[in-house]
């Protein structure tokens, strides 16, 4: 992740537009906040894939969002729809109408996070196999340039996630989609979660699914059980495989069986984000107090005068 981050960085000079692949599912959570610093003064085109999997009226909300920033143009596709080449250059070349033709070819750059379907989209505006795709992150190793037209360059690179995620519902949500590895949260508690905010905005898709009935007011663990014991996810002693059960309901989102479902809407992320913040600042506040206080100890254990505090509780010497 960190050569990808230098080589990006790098590429990023001679670039005019940039397209980040979101999932349509979760887009705010798939979008990489490392590359939104890094191409803040550039033009940039929002793609929501795998649209068929999201609910259309949040889609539709989400595409608002994003088309409301300045010098941000948002497009929602299917990853394996037919032709979508032309729509892409489209925008692109709006978004910068000073390039084009031989002389001032437009040069455009795709990224996203692993596993989000940017190398099946690759495919599809090209018309044949050039990168490689799978259901596991990671496939793309490398950058690669491909011509979409004379004057229309795109350069593709490895899907890239970012150190920390801050806002925890986002990485449940990125943990739910696939798009971090199997190792990276518990299953269990993932599901938990997935099942929770479904039960909240579709638990009619969550009951037909699953044929689970008169539940709306349970916990979201008793719902889950149910779940495992409507397909038959049991151990001995008639307990259910809480594991088991997790891996068929993560399963049933990413293909899309459980129904049409985002998990967040632009007003949830916009609070979920604010909370987050907050808390990352009061946990900054604390990690500095503790490294004053260690510094202190440190002083008064070599015999020193431990550092005076400044008002507000910050110390000089």
């Amino acid at each position: 992740m960190n050569k990808a981050r230098k080589e990006l960085a790098e590429r990023l000079k001679d670039i005019d537009v940039v397209i980040e692949m979101l999932d349509a599912r979760l887009p705010a959570s798939s979008a990489n906040p490392m590359i939104a610093a890094m191409t803040r003064s550039k033009p940039s085109l929002k793609i929501l894939n795998k649209q068929d999997l999201a609910d259309p009226a949040i889609t539709a909300l989400w595409l608002d969002y994003y088309e409301r920033r300045p010098g941000t143009r948002a497009i929602a596709l299917d990853a394996g729809e037919r032709a979508p080449t032309q729509r892409l250059i489209t925008a692109c070349r709006e978004l910068a109408p000073g390039r084009g033709g031989l002389e001032k070819p437009l040069r455009v750059l795709i990224c996203g996070i692993p596993n989000v379907g940017k190398s099946t989209l690759i495919n599809s505006l090209t018309g044949r196999r050039i990168a490689k795709t799978g259901n596991e992150p990671g496939i793309t190793k490398g950058q690669q340039r491909i011509l979409l037209a004379d004057d229309f360059e795109l350069v593709d690179t490895p899907g890239m996630l970012w150190p920390k995620i801050i806002v925890e519902q986002g990485g449940y949500n990125l943990a739910a989609s696939g798009a971090v590895g199997r190792n990276a949260m518990d299953e269990e508690e993932v599901a938990l979660e997935l099942v929770a905010y479904l039960m909240k905005h579709y638990f009619v898709e969550l009951e037909e699914r699953y044929k689970i009935e008169d539940m709306r007011d349970c916990q979201d663990f008793v719902v889950m059980e149910a779940i495992g014991r409507k397909r038959g996810a049991m151990l001995g002693g008639g307990r259910v495989n809480i594991q088991k059960t997790a891996e068929i309901i993560l399963t049933d989102f990413r293909a899309g069986s459980i129904g049409r479902l985002t998990l967040e809407r632009p007003d949830e992320w916009v609070r979920w984000e604010k909370i987050a913040r907050e808390v990352e600042a009061q946990r900054q506040i604390e990690r500095e107090a503790h490294r004053l206080e260690r510094q202190g100890k440190s002083a008064e254990a070599a015999g020193q005068p431990a550092p005076e505090r400044k008002p507000g509780g910050r110390r000089r010497r």
